[in-house]
């Protein structure tokens, strides 16, 4: 995956569905059907992870000594990362999930609202600890950034349930209007899946991409596009809260690790991988997921979504 002021993705894609006159977006006060998640969530309660003296002996000394784990996000992509009612906390998985593995680090965390394709760039400056935004684990980005693998998810088209298209594969994907965020791997998806269907003798696809996951769900509430592409989660996430008005088409393709991204060789890699290991170890871990939706068996969502190997770096991933 794969993702200004920014309104949290429910109030965005309500402001589209309504553009459009058609209905409601991912958030608002009615609650979510599956998965145990609700648009009213807005962080899991009681995380408290002891810091973890020899987690906390690993970090480098930048970090210790500034006491805080500054994480960044794209907050567009409920439920994993996304802005609660306030209009300034992100809340979600990952939110959470950086808090308590800061936490085990003996650190605070602050989290940062970014846009997805900066992210990478901005570890690679130094300007942010950690990416934690839905990153699908590839080997372009291994160039680039170190990871800590720690959930998993595919990829889901969804359309308009009345009169989109049927996507059952990124075959069906020729002679479509695509609508993707800039930099994932569903872009990459898109742009490849192109070029078999010209050589194919097929019609091309047209791929608009957008800064953030509200410029998705904009564009094919619009009209502008026929298909979305998102990870499975956010996808069935905003599926879910549109008043029937969107439809997942087809399954889930591509499963792969999410990984926490940290600049190359900066020595925090191992300090990540123990404190995950401590908040799966003592349930925190499960408790998040469990909260946000993340751990019920759906055809839609492709969760569980949760893992219990979390590795540095792992090699049996995606090229792009």
């Amino acid at each position: 995956m794969i993702r200004g002021t920014r309104t949290r993705l429910a109030i965005a894609l309500i402001a589209a569905l309504a553009t459009a006159a058609i209905g409601a977006g991912c958030g608002g006060s009615s609650s979510s059907t599956s998965g145990g998640t609700s648009t009213t969530l807005t962080a899991t309660p009681n995380i408290n992870v002891p810091a973890d003296k020899k987690i906390v002996a690993e970090l480098p000394s930048s970090v210790k000594s500034s006491g805080t784990l500054t994480v960044a996000a794209d907050a567009t992509y409920a439920p994993n990362e996304f802005i609660a009612p306030d209009g300034t906390t992100i809340q979600g998985m990952d939110a959470d999930l950086a808090k308590a593995l800061a936490q085990a680090m003996g650190l605070t965390a602050d989290v940062k609202n970014v846009t997805f394709d900066s992210i990478i760039p901005g570890l690679a400056a130094n300007k942010y600890d950690l990416g934690m935004s839905s990153f699908t684990i590839t080997k372009e980005r291994e160039k680039t950034v170190d990871f800590v693998s720690y959930a998993q998810a595919g990829t889901s088209f969804f359309v308009k349930a009345q009169g989109g298209p049927t996507i059952q594969s990124l075959a069906d994907l020729c002679g479509q209007t695509v609508a993707a965020e800039r930099g994932t791997t569903q872009a990459s998806d898109a742009t490849a899946q192109d070029k078999k269907c010209k050589s194919q003798g097929k019609p091309g696809v047209t791929l608009n991409v957008y800064p953030d996951e509200n410029g998705v769900n904009l564009a094919l509430s619009s009209g502008r596009a026929d298909v979305g592409m998102a990870d499975s989660p956010p996808a069935a996430y905003a599926v879910e809260q549109s008043n029937g008005q969107f439809k997942v088409s087809g399954s889930q393709y591509g499963v792969a690790a999410y990984g926490i991204a940290m600049p190359k060789n900066s020595g925090l890699a191992k300090p990540v991988l123990d404190a995950l290991k401590d908040v799966m170890a003592d349930g925190t871990y499960k408790r998040i997921f469990t909260y946000w939706g993340l751990n019920a068996t759906s055809a839609t969502s492709g969760c569980p979504c949760s893992i219990s190997n979390p590795q540095i770096n792992p090699t049996n991933v995606p090229a792009s």
